[in-house]
């Protein structure tokens, strides 16, 4: 069976398909290691026509001259096109990724539409502000009439923005730089996972159907020198990066020599606190199904599983009993709740801090293998560890796979500072019967976003991002063009 979207054997520069000047590379299925399509491979001399095709359309171009309203009109159409390929994007996602249908639809695919239609409502109230009357004496008439004015605060786009996105949700991601940076009056260079190019690839031809202006949305290829270029040449003015804590560091350093802002979006180990008065039945269970989400390769998933000692044998032998329901395999199948890991190198990572978990003493209640008879894919049984203590690595390190770390706490004080002893902030959650005291726990924990029993279920009109090592701004939410724009104060006087 043909996948969607692997028929695009070309990357996408200034309006146009060009046939690839580093040829072309195989994309496997991680749950059967098939080659799904050959994905195009840009090399730098097209990297480097996509900055100057972006930086033509910034500076000559329609787009950023256009009225909010105007933009939002372009970008209710991608919205419609989207949609009418909704189930064909998450066929690509089943095969390029792996992961489980129940997860894909939802969250891999209609969620980032959702957040498309989102970004728009908040677009078409973008307003300039005007500020306060300001009067002052008048520097040059020392004990004349004093001074009348007003300001008004206008905002305008930044300018060229280059992306590069991760692998492990890669349509959301690619959409999480699109919408905004577009929005805004951004052009924008996109470069994707090399191990999920089709779920960019796939924008070009949003882009034709659509109407977009030449050049305001580009879609390269390429490995690492590809990537360094579009942070450190000197006509993009802004980098957004999805992905890990390591490489969002080098990102930002080879930006700072040109001085661009710099978003990023990284890594976690976030914390799910479960205390003594919880529903623990409901809190195991949520807790294993967040560690199912695509294999555990999701930066917010709550991995440190937070338990007061009162209760955290029951926590324990429940979470067990339903990570023994989960059915790990092949995407394809409807039934299948877990899928692989990406490849062989991240399972590799994943065994390995399983290893060291067990070094560290910490109980291995369930998992820590590879599941039987699935020897053709990059699979990992769902694994919990118990006795973990914060300082171990398996509770430190993102991981990025399904391992869990029960530990316990005896107090709330203990507990939120268990949460906040970590490098990241970016997610927490908090199980509680008493709403009002899990509510001032939110408030006290350093993380991006918490979801206090079990949240809203959506995060279309919230910021999203990190505090300390997992990322600078946010995404989401009623000021994410906000990321993307300058603002520019325009002080006149009144009356004359």
């Amino acid at each position: 069976m043909t996948i969607p979207f692997t028929h695009i054997d070309h990357v996408y520069i200034n309006g146009a398909w060009a046939a690839p000047e580093a040829g072309h590379e195989a994309v496997i299925n991680p749950a059967t290691g098939a080659v799904i399509g050959q994905a195009p491979q840009a090399g730098l001399r097209q990297v480097d026509a996509a900055i100057a095709a972006a930086r033509d359309a910034f500076d000559k171009g329609p787009w950023p001259a256009l009225s909010m309203d105007q933009r939002a009109d372009v970008m209710q159409r991608m919205v419609e096109e989207l949609r009418a390929r909704q189930s064909e994007i998450a066929a690509l996602i089943v095969a390029e990724v792996g992961c489980a249908q129940h997860i894909t639809h939802a969250m891999q695919v209609a969620n980032p539409i959702s957040h498309l239609e989102a970004a728009i409502k908040y677009a078409r109230r973008d307003e300039p502000e005007r500020l306060p009357i300001d009067v002052t004496p008048n520097m040059f008439v020392p004990g004349g009439p004093q001074s009348i004015g007003g300001t008004t605060v206008v905002r305008e786009p930044i300018g060229v923005v280059s992306a590069i996105t991760g692998y492990n949700f890669p349509f959301l991601l690619n959409l999480a730089k699109i919408a905004p940076a577009l929005l805004a009056g951004c052009t924008l260079v996109l470069k994707p996972s090399q191990f999920t190019p089709y779920s960019a690839l796939l924008f070009g031809e949003i882009a034709d159907a659509i109407g977009l202006p030449a050049g305001v949305l580009n879609v390269v290829t390429g490995g690492i020198a590809e990537g360094q270029l579009l942070c450190t040449d000197e006509r993009v003015d802004m980098v957004t990066f999805t992905g890990s804590e390591g490489v969002g560091a080098a990102i930002m350093a080879q930006a700072a020599p040109t001085l661009k802002k710099v978003h990023l979006e990284l890594g976690g180990k976030s914390a799910m606190i479960v205390r003594h008065d919880a529903d623990v039945a409901r809190a195991a269970a949520m807790a294993v199904g967040f560690l199912s989400v695509n294999a555990g390769q999701g930066c917010a998933i709550p991995t440190r599983l937070l338990v007061h000692n009162s209760i955290r044998p029951q926590f324990a032998q429940i979470a067990r009993a339903v990570a023994a329901q989960i059915k790990v395999g092949d995407a394809s199948d409807p039934g299948v709740t877990m899928g692989p890991l990406i490849r062989e190198s991240q399972r590799a990572k994943v065994e390995h801090y399983i290893a060291l978990g067990k070094q560290a003493g910490a109980t291995l209640l369930c998992g820590g293998g590879r599941p039987a008879g699935l020897e053709s894919g990059f699979f990992i049984e769902m694994s919990l560890f118990d006795d973990v203590t914060n300082d171990m690595a398996i509770a430190q390190d993102e991981i990025f796979g399904p391992v869990g770390c029960i530990i316990g706490f005896d107090s709330d004080n203990e507990a939120i500072a268990i949460a906040n002893a970590s490098r990241y902030g970016l997610n927490g959650a908090i199980e509680t019967a008493d709403a009002a005291t899990g509510y001032a726990m939110a408030l006290r924990i350093r993380a991006g976003s918490v979801a206090l029993n079990g949240g809203t279920g959506t995060m279309s009109y919230a910021p999203i991002g990190g505090y300390k090592r997992s990322g600078i701004g946010r995404e989401y939410g009623p000021n994410w063009m906000r990321e993307y724009q300058h603002e520019k104060s325009v002080f006149y006087p009144i009356g004359r």
